[in-house]
């Protein structure tokens, strides 16, 4: 695991009318406020490139289809720099994985429908604090 991220299990309950699926309550561990919602698609065998948020931190969920979440953590005064981490979120593998401020992310398409995920962020959207950089940039075997 990446210093600071955490991977928290998450109940699915069963229901004749419709299942229920937890996301994540104020008491939860890796719940540092919240700001906003959204959710996002991924094609299939589509990558997203890598990005880190300076000051956000996410809290992301995939309800539906498989995404593939790979992290990398070159912060200087960290105990896991120069470490990657990867784990493929879906209902088989039903947690919220929680990434830190200043860890580079990027995420691949799995399911081969639709492939949903939701972030629950603690602070609204900023273009100014997100840096992103090319799929290249940072050597990964995908």
């Amino acid at each position: 695991m990446i210093d600071g991220t955490i991977l928290t299990p998450l109940k699915i309950i069963d229901h004749s009318l419709g299942d229920l699926f937890h996301g994540m309550k104020c008491t939860d561990n890796g719940f540092f406020g919240f700001e906003e919602a959204y959710f996002s698609t991924i094609q299939c065998g589509v990558i997203k490139p890598w990005k880190k948020h300076i000051n956000m931190t996410l809290n992301l969920i995939v309800p539906v289809g498989e995404v593939k979440f790979v992290l990398y953590d070159d912060r200087l005064k960290s105990k896991t720099n120069g470490q990657f981490m990867d784990v493929a979120l879906s209902l088989k593998n039903y947690h919220r994985l929680t990434v830190p401020p200043n860890v580079w992310m990027a995420f691949k398409g799995e399911g081969t429908n639709i492939n949903l995920l939701l972030n629950i962020a603690n602070m609204k959207h900023d273009p100014e604090e997100v840096v992103r950089t090319d799929l290249n940039k940072i050597s990964y075997n995908w």
